[in-house]
């Protein structure tokens, strides 16, 4: 599987299609970078590709805005990185630089001490206007970013993987404008993190349920998140009776873990 694969999975049509490559110099010249991302954008990206544009004139479906938001076109970006590279500051400096809402596809090979393979991900970020700056866009909130194939603990089974591309095609979104469209690739990509913890893939039916799905994934991440930090406290704990405290907690919060578990 491989950056192709997902283009593929898309369905997107050949008016869409743009296949060029993006210089870095564009990445750059983005307002003030620190010199250690300015090393990581130099060295750490072997390839950005403008893979397609997708606009009224090239899918069919009519742009969309409102006093926050203005989904004129959806970008589909292909990012090949070097091993060394660190993907989440670029991940997140390519959402950052495009003003457009990014498909991105990202391919990393892995270490030279790690099996040898490589990692293929898939993020996206919605957009608002700058509350700061006219004209300019900003993040509405952090990049959703899922590593669909990989080796290690998270590594999603194929058949999960399988029933997600399987709805990633361009007719099974939402295509009362582009805000609707990019709103259920996000979706999907939720679908398939509440899928990695429950075991099955399954869209929400409504608005409502998928939001009520985004909450208890919050939840779910928070409670996992104090777990690990409780569990590394009892171990350097050397008080018997701060580590029942401790232990006590941790069992409350793996019952809210089982509860928030059950939601997804």
């Amino acid at each position: 599987m491989n950056a192709a694969t997902v283009l593929a999975a898309l369905q997107l049509p050949a008016s869409a299609l743009v296949h060029q490559r993006v210089p870095k110099k564009l990445l750059l010249e983005q307002g003030t970078l620190t010199p250690a991302l300015k090393r990581q954008i130099q060295n750490g990206i072997e390839e950005l590709t403008w893979l397609a544009a997708l606009k009224p004139t090239t899918i069919g479906v009519p742009e969309y805005r409102d006093q926050t938001r203005e989904y004129l076109e959806i970008a589909v970006l292909g990012l090949a990185l070097r091993p060394d590279a660190r993907r989440d500051l670029l991940d997140l400096q390519i959402h950052r630089s495009i003003p457009y809402p990014v498909v991105l596809i990202c391919s990393q090979p892995t270490t030279p001490e790690s099996v040898p393979g490589s990692q293929l991900c898939l993020s996206l970020a919605p957009k608002r206007a700058s509350q700061t700056e006219a004209g300019a866009t900003v993040l509405d909130g952090p990049p959703l970013s899922i590593t669909l194939t990989g080796d290690g603990p998270a590594e999603i089974p194929a058949a999960l993987r399988q029933a997600f591309l399987e709805s990633l095609g361009l007719s099974q979104q939402p295509q009362a404008n582009m805000h609707t469209l990019y709103q259920g690739w996000f979706e999907r990509l939720e679908a398939l993190l509440a899928g990695m913890i429950s075991g099955q893939y399954a869209l929400a039916p409504t608005s409502t349920q998928a939001e009520d799905r985004r909450a208890a994934l919050a939840n779910h991440a928070r409670l996992q998140r104090e777990i690990q930090q409780l569990r590394a406290q009892a171990q350097r704990e050397t008080q018997i009776n701060r580590r029942v405290q401790i232990n006590l907690t941790l069992q409350r919060l793996q019952a809210e873990l089982t509860a928030a578990t059950a939601q997804l």
